[in-house]
């Protein structure tokens, strides 16, 4: 059955779930393993990771995720996002795509998610920094954000955690600026591919992750267009002030990510 909604936290690009890998016997633990990570792309994402951390900065991110409907046929669902940060506690995020339309709005307080074709909004208290304010709509949605590293309190580590290899395949032009091809492979099956600019700033343009262990290896791709560090946002565009006409709902209402609408 289609469900009426889609939670995707403004579609920050997300898609599916991570699979569980089985774990060690206690009497049999696993040995840690080494990261073998190049030093060319571990400075390339250091250097990404500073860039992450600029106080305020917004961008535009045209994505594609993978969603495998009850027949196993694999659907591309597109999303173009309006993403806006300000560090460390506020965060607005505007998405249009094939299974609608998704606001979110974080305050410092909570964080609100609106969907304009239904007129209904979800809250969720979430005190804090735009870190903790995601771990809690994550927790509660129990689903993947590929884009959630980008706006961590240490973007690099966050994007490397889990990374057991890493190494520049090549350079590569993506909307014609030359950008640094990286590889990571991933605890749990993901393989990461990202294209940073080919300079100090290391700008991300491209995102790939394929989920090797889930059916049919499923990607999520976003491309990023339009960074600006000086966009200077007021406290208004991070605030949501619902409609008159607006209807609150509760997280349960909504069905899980990764459906698109009916017609």
């Amino acid at each position: 059955m289609i469900a009426r909604h889609a939670i995707q936290i403004a579609a920050l690009a997300i898609c599916v779930g991570a699979a569980a890998l089985p774990t060690a016997r206690a009497a049999e633990p696993a040995e840690p393993l080494k990261p073998a990570i190049s030093e060319g792309a571990a400075a390339a994402v250091s250097q990404m990771g500073n860039t992450l951390l600029a106080k305020e900065f917004s961008f535009t991110a045209k994505t594609i995720r993978v969603y495998l409907d009850q027949s196993g046929q694999p659907l591309h669902i597109f999303h173009t996002l309006r993403v806006v940060v300000r560090r460390p506690d506020r965060l607005a995020v505007q998405s249009t795509g094939d299974d609608g339309s998704h606001d979110l709005f974080y305050d410092g307080k909570s964080v609100s998610i609106f969907f304009p074709d239904s007129k209904e909004y979800a809250v969720i208290g979430a005190p804090g920094d735009i870190a903790s304010a995601l771990d809690e709509v994550v927790g509660k949605l129990v689903i993947d954000f590929p884009l959630v590293d980008f706006f961590s309190n240490s973007p690099d580590k966050s994007f490397l955690s889990g990374v057991t290899a890493g190494w520049q395949v090549g350079t590569a032009k993506v909307g014609g600026v030359e950008c640094r091809h990286l590889f990571f492979s991933q605890r749990g099956g993901i393989d990461l591919e990202l294209w940073v600019e080919k300079n100090d700033a290391a700008i991300p343009h491209r995102l790939i992750a394929t989920y090797r262990l889930l059916p049919g290896q499923p990607d999520f791709i976003a491309e990023f267009t339009n960074w600006d560090a000086a966009v200077n946002p007021s406290d208004a565009e991070f605030t949501f002030q619902p409609p008159a006409d607006a209807t609150k709902i509760e997280l349960g209402q909504a069905a899980a990510p990764g459906e698109p609408r009916s017609n």
